[in-house]
């Protein structure tokens, strides 16, 4: 299966173990509660869609690589104690407790989650002497002598032994007592993620039209020679930041990362001819409303791969003004939210002490952002957006204090004020978006009519997160005109293939 639906599939069993009864109990007990094992090539994404699950299921996370522990450090270090059994006292070898399992018990003091995920990654690949250690913990969820918590679900990662030569193959007692899901490279699930993400538009627009350089893995005289999802997604990454320095990336840096040489000159081609496109198209004046007649000929008669290029350097525009009127909303909303708790506290009890109460509110606000941080609870841009909210009370505490003493009913109308200014400022932004995305299709129409171009223009705007979002509540007539015509088409075709697959 895909990333996604292992995602999926993960979360689910989740939701199945953490299941209580109405005396509190788990539905299913730990000792049936089957630790799910991932397999699959490396640099499809298992660690990272971790993470992504427990911050969406509100639970910790405690992740480990055990390729890099030795068996004291999994099952603890031995001490001799001393017991008595039937009235004679004997000797005893006893265990630490694990470093692991100790981990596990650090996370729940510090985030107070006393559920979560216990992520044991490269699990097929460790020493000879750590094996059996690993058997049990997959058969008995401890390490040595010392078991995981309850609450805490084990998910196991590993790579088919085609793609590591330390792989050890599991016996059927073990894999009878896993959940064992297998993962493949799939470009649509990614490419939904990098879109979400906003990882750099000429990896997205590279990938799209060269699928089949997405993941590819061969073994040569010279060794491996691969590109994963993991590199893509490192390169973009680095690719937004040096365009902010001002530095040029080239096939020698590409290959840092995409350790694929054909497929590292292939991109570094197509990233010097999409960076010459940019400029040629002047995407800056088209999408302000200014058209060139010439650059419209030169649209029309270009290649369809440089048209494909045009058509994603206006996608990628246009996604991410999308995506900054969507975070502004999100803001506003956040905003709104603990305006209407500063609104209650004013015309309550603190009345006549209004800076200090919204500052009050700022930093129980921020407080509460930092202990979900701590949890792990938040993604970076979920963390982006409530420190801005947090900097924003912060501002509007200031400035009623520097307005002097004010009544619940004078603070709320500066409040309010300041409030209504940053509304009209997303108004406009979204007007302005709104402008942009017309004149995209302004261009889009005059170069190349309702060709292939604006369908795949129509089909892209789709499948983008921001985009959808956006356009939700945008009065865009051409765009639900072009939609509904594709819809329409993409029907008729459904239509014609089962008549012809009857016989008709």
């Amino acid at each position: 299966m895909n990333i996604k639906r292992a995602k999926q599939e993960i979360k689910d069993t989740i939701a199945a173990y953490l299941l209580k009864d109405e005396y509190g109990e788990y539905v299913i007990p730990q000792i049936r509660q089957r630790p799910v094992l991932l397999l699959g090539a490396p640099g499809i994404g298992k660690t990272q869609i971790m993470e992504q699950i427990a911050k969406e299921c509100g639970i910790g996370l405690v992740s480990y690589t055990i390729t890099h522990h030795t068996r004291q450090s999994a099952i603890g270090l031995p001490f001799v104690s001393k017991q008595s059994f039937g009235g004679r006292e004997y000797t005893v070898t006893e265990y630490t407790m694990s470093e692991i399992v100790a981990a596990v018990y650090e996370k729940m003091e510090k985030t107070g989650l006393s559920e979560g995920i216990l992520f044991i990654d490269e699990i097929n690949c460790v020493s000879e002497t750590l094996a059996p250690a690993m058997l049990q913990f997959l058969q008995c969820k401890t390490f040595g002598s010392h078991e995981i918590p309850q609450g805490w679900i084990i998910v196991a990662a590993g790579n088919p032994p085609e793609y590591n030569k330390s792989v050890r193959e599991f016996d059927v007692v073990t894999m009878d007592r896993v959940k064992k899901i297998e993962v493949e490279p799939d470009f649509a699930v990614w490419k939904e993620y990098a879109l979400l993400t906003q990882l750099h538009p000429a990896v997205i627009a590279y990938l799209n039209a060269r699928t089949g350089n997405f993941y590819k893995m061969e073994t040569t005289v010279d060794g491996r020679k691969f590109a994963t999802p993991r590199g893509w997604e490192d390169l973009s990454q680095m690719l937004i930041v040096y365009e902010k320095l001002g530095l040029k990336m080239d096939r020698e840096v590409i290959i840092q990362y995409v350790q694929h040489e054909k497929v590292a000159k292939d991109f570094a081609n197509y990233l010097e001819l999409y960076e010459k496109y940019q400029m040629d198209y002047q995407l800056d004046a088209v999408l302000a409303g200014t058209i060139d007649p010439i650059l419209l000929k030169k649209a029309a008669n270009a290649s369809f791969d440089e048209r494909l290029s045009v058509v994603s350097l206006i996608l990628s525009r246009c996604r991410m003004e999308f995506a900054n009127v969507i975070r502004q909303e999100q803001l506003v909303i956040m905003l709104y939210d603990q305006l209407k708790i500063v609104k209650e506290g004013l015309l309550g009890a603190h009345g006549g002490q209004a800076a200090v109460f919204v500052k009050e509110i700022a930093q129980s606000f921020q407080a509460e952002t930092q202990n979900k941080k701590t949890a792990e609870l938040l993604t970076r841009e979920e963390e982006r957006l409530r420190r801005k909210a947090g900097d924003l009370l912060e501002a509007y505490a200031q400035k009623l204090a520097k307005a002097g003493t004010q009544s619940a009913e004078q603070a709320m109308t500066l409040i309010k004020e300041w409030f209504d200014a940053r509304q009209d400022e997303l108004e406009r932004q979204q007007g302005d978006a709104g402008q942009m995305l017309e004149h995209a299709f302004d261009f889009l129409e005059a170069a190349f009519g309702a060709g292939q171009e604006m369908v795949i223009f129509i089909t892209e705007l789709n499948n983008d997160y921001y985009s959808v979002r956006f356009l939700q509540n945008c009065e865009c007539e051409r765009y639900y005109r072009y939609n509904k015509e594709l819809l329409f088409e993409e029907s008729s075709r459904a239509i014609e293939a089962r008549l012809r697959a009857m016989g008709r």
